[in-house]
């Protein structure tokens, strides 16, 4: 029998779980009294399904057992102290056993308006007839074990019916009604508060993200002149030199930017696409730079469809050019690398050139890419910058992204 208890108390506790995650399963619940109870709970508000939920999981278990047990004994030694200061004549017995009933009424009440305080703050007719209900249920529990432990007969229990009955109106508005109805009209207002605080916290989310696409859409706008300007300075200088490339630069040219002319748009895209804009536009350095520049890109094929925010890795390329290869008198070398570390994405653009001591560290093009980080991933990613013996090694953590 004790391990039927036993499961019909788990599948109960795991049932009150799932409803309370998930209020929607009480659509799907057999006819009963169950389903009555997945409504209800269905119809509560997600702050109050919050609130059960976390009540709920704290007192399961051996935890409700120990509880209950703890709060026995303080109603135990309760009792036993009314009786010796104040009902000497009554026995033992009777005052430990009607203070535990008091006291585990009281609780009941309590976590019943806890729960169900909009109902409780204003008392209709149901709540009345409710508590009017409750106050003979426990006149006659009161009488039937006052009877018990005197002689047991029917005209004693009569007798102590109206005594009885008066003694337990009273206790209930003193220790039950009243509180009740103080506890739902504080928990009201507390929840009222509580409502316009997440009203309000969501109004404000809602602005800081508004706030953080318009960022956004301003930075991507600064890198689209930025890089298209410097190329074309590019194109122009090769061909007043005379330069016989111009043409596989001018070739070069129109591959970056028909890679970049449907990126710059997005807030993000694929890492692949990343390191297409990166090569294109490395190759049209190539050709204005000659031996001067050597490219290495590495992209496995397991992280070609991550998502990146957009030319990051080209504003990272750009500032390698101009603050470390150009200004070395021998140029260098540039590598720019993608490696899964996880649940994190590593990206890396290192060059052979002049080193930390020349590169500005807060240049605009670096700022860029530390506020989009910030705006898309909060402190889940970073930049940092340190010497690569020779020239400068830049590495982004971006938290790991997977494309449908």
């Amino acid at each position: 029998m004790w391990a039927g208890i036993a499961k019909w108390y788990r599948d109960w506790d795991q049932e009150l779980q799932s409803l309370l995650l998930q209020p929607e399963l009480a659509a799907a619940m057999a006819p009963g009294w169950r389903r009555k109870m997945g409504v209800k709970i269905a119809l509560l508000t997600p702050v109050e399904r919050q609130e059960m939920y976390r009540f709920q999981v704290t007192y399961r278990g051996a935890a409700l057992w120990r509880a209950l047990a703890s709060l026995c004994l303080v109603f135990s030694v309760t009792g036993a102290l009314l009786k010796l200061a104040y009902l000497p004549a009554l026995p033992m017995s009777l005052a430990l056993l009607g203070a535990n009933g008091v006291g585990f009424a009281m609780l009941m009440a309590m976590i019943t308006v806890w729960f169900n305080h909009a109902s409780y703050a204003r008392p209709g007719r149901r709540i009345i007839t409710g508590v009017l209900g409750v106050i003979l249920l426990g006149t006659v529990y009161g009488a039937a074990v006052a009877v018990l432990f005197k002689d047991g007969s029917w005209q004693s229990f009569r007798d102590l019916l109206p005594k009885v009955l008066t003694y337990t109106g009273i206790a209930m508005l003193v220790l039950i009604a009243l509180p009740g109805f103080l506890l739902a009209t504080v928990r009201n207002r507390h929840y009222d508060l509580l409502a316009s605080q997440l009203t309000q916290q969501a109004e404000q989310e809602r602005l800081a993200r508004e706030l953080s696409e318009t960022r956004l859409r301003l930075l991507r706008a600064q890198i689209e002149p930025h890089f298209l300007f410097n190329t074309l300075g590019a194109v122009q200088q090769l061909a007043e030199q005379g330069a016989p490339r111009a043409a596989e630069l001018t070739a070069h040219l129109i591959d970056f930017l028909r890679a970049s002319m449907s990126d710059m748009r997005c807030e993000q895209v694929p890492l692949r696409a990343e390191f297409r804009l990166v090569e294109s536009y490395l190759r049209v350095m190539q050709v204005r730079m000659g031996t001067r520049l050597q490219v290495r890109l590495s992209l496995p094929a397991a992280l070609e469809s991550t998502p990146v925010p957009c030319m990051i890795l080209l504003t990272l390329a750009e500032n390698a050019i101009k603050h470390g290869i150009e200004p070395a008198l021998h140029g260098g070398d540039i590598a720019v690398l993608a490696e899964d570390c996880g649940d994190v994405l590593r990206l890396q653009v290192v060059d052979s050139g002049v080193g930390m001591s020349a590169t500005p560290g807060n240049g605009t093009g670096l700022q860029n890419i530390r506020e989009r980080l910030r705006l898309s991933y909060g402190d889940a990613a970073s930049l940092a910058l340190s010497e690569a013996e020779p020239g400068l090694a830049v590495e982004i953590l971006i938290p790991r992204k997977t494309n449908a």
